[in-house]
This record gives structure tokens, C-alpha cells and sequence, in this order.
């Protein structure tokens, strides 16, 4: 399994922009399109940043699948519609990650 931690900084004064695009919209193309979010956060030092992680079989999954939402109608019509007032996000950061052997058997997770 392959993880992958995304990391949006958010431009300023747009945060609110961000929170109703993923609550109203972003959430649902992503589970449409059958894309795994594995979990979401938000940045407790009040920066402008948000934090998730998404979970895929293998690169070429996670190549398929966003593929297939960059080229995806309603995400573009959400993304157009969203950004009138300017761009929301200043930048995204990807990790790549999978799960450490050694640490899954400490703690007994399968």
C-alpha cells in the first residue's frame, strides 16, 4: 500500500474558501472517483495550511486516479466557480510514503 501526505498552503484570507470547496465538493468527486482519504487535518498553530493523507495500491493507481480528477467536469466547474475572488491555494507538497514493517509489528496493527 501507498500513502501519500499532501500538505496545502493556503493563501491568505482564503481559508474559508478551502474548507467549504473540500466540505461541499471536494470530498464527494474524490470518493466518486473512487480516491481514498485516509485522513485530514487542519494546522493547530492557526497557519494557513491543511494536511491529508490518501491511500493507493500503487503509483500507477494514484497516476490514474488524478488523472482523472484534474480532467474531471465538475472539479473543473468547482475549481473555476471557487477561485472568482483568486486562487485559494499557494502551493501543495506531496510525500510519498508506505508503512514500516518493523513499526506495524510493535504495536500489533495488521
Amino acid at each position: 500500500m501507498l500513502y501519500e501526505l499532501r500538505i496545502y498552503t493556503i493563501l491568505p484570507g482564503r481559508i474559508e474558501a478551502i474548507r467549504k470547496r473540500f466540505s461541499e465538493h471536494t470530498f464527494g468527486i474524490f470518493d466518486r472517483l473512487g480516491m481514498q482519504v485516509c485522513d485530514f487535518w487542519e494546522d493547530l498553530e492557526a497557519q494557513p495550511k491543511l494536511y491529508y493523507t490518501m491511500s493507493y495500491v500503487s503509483m500507477e493507481e494514484r497516476t490514474r486516479q488524478w488523472e482523472a480528477f484534474s480532467q474531471d467536469e465538475e472539479w473543473n466547474e468547482v475549481k473555476r466557480q471557487s477561485e472568482q475572488d483568486g486562487k485559494i491555494v499557494e502551493r501543495v507538497e506531496q510525500i510519498f510514503m508506505k508503512h514500516a514493517d518493523y513499526f506495524n509489528s510493535k504495536i500489533g496493527r495488521n
